[in-house]
C-alpha cells in the first residue's frame, strides 16, 4: 500500500532544500518556502513547513533562526548544500531523486 503522507513529507523536505539552495547565499523566510511549496502542494501549510525545517535542522542540513517576531528563517548548511549537489550519500527520509 502506498503511504501518501510519507511521500508528501519526504518530497517536501527535498523541495525545501532546493528552495534554500536557490536562495543561497542569503537564505529565505518561511513565507517564501511556503509560497514555493504551495506551487507544488496547493494545500501546504505553515505548520508543515516548520515541521520539515525542524527535521532538516535536526539532521544538520539547515540552520533555522526562530525569530522573536514569530517568523522563521532558513539557510542551508555545508552538509545541506552537499546533499543538493549530490556530492554525499543520503540516508532515508528525504525524497532526493536519483542522479541522472
Amino acid at each position: 500500500m502506498i503511504d501518501h503522507h510519507k511521500i508528501r513529507r519526504e518530497s517536501m523536505r527535498w523541495y525545501v532544500l532546493l528552495t534554500l539552495y536557490n536562495a543561497s547565499p542569503v537564505g529565505a523566510y518561511e513565507e517564501l518556502i511556503l509560497a514555493t511549496m504551495q506551487g507544488i502542494y496547493p494545500d501546504a501549510t505553515q505548520l508543515e513547513i516548520r515541521q520539515q525545517l525542524d527535521y532538516l535542522s535536526d539532521r544538520a542540513l539547515v540552520r533555522v533562526d526562530k525569530q522573536p517576531s514569530g517568523r522563521w528563517f532558513g539557510d542551508l548548511t555545508r552538509c545541506g548544500t552537499d546533499v543538493v549537489e549530490y556530492t554525499v550519500a543520503l540516508e532515508p527520509g528525504i525524497a532526493r531523486p536519483e542522479r541522472y
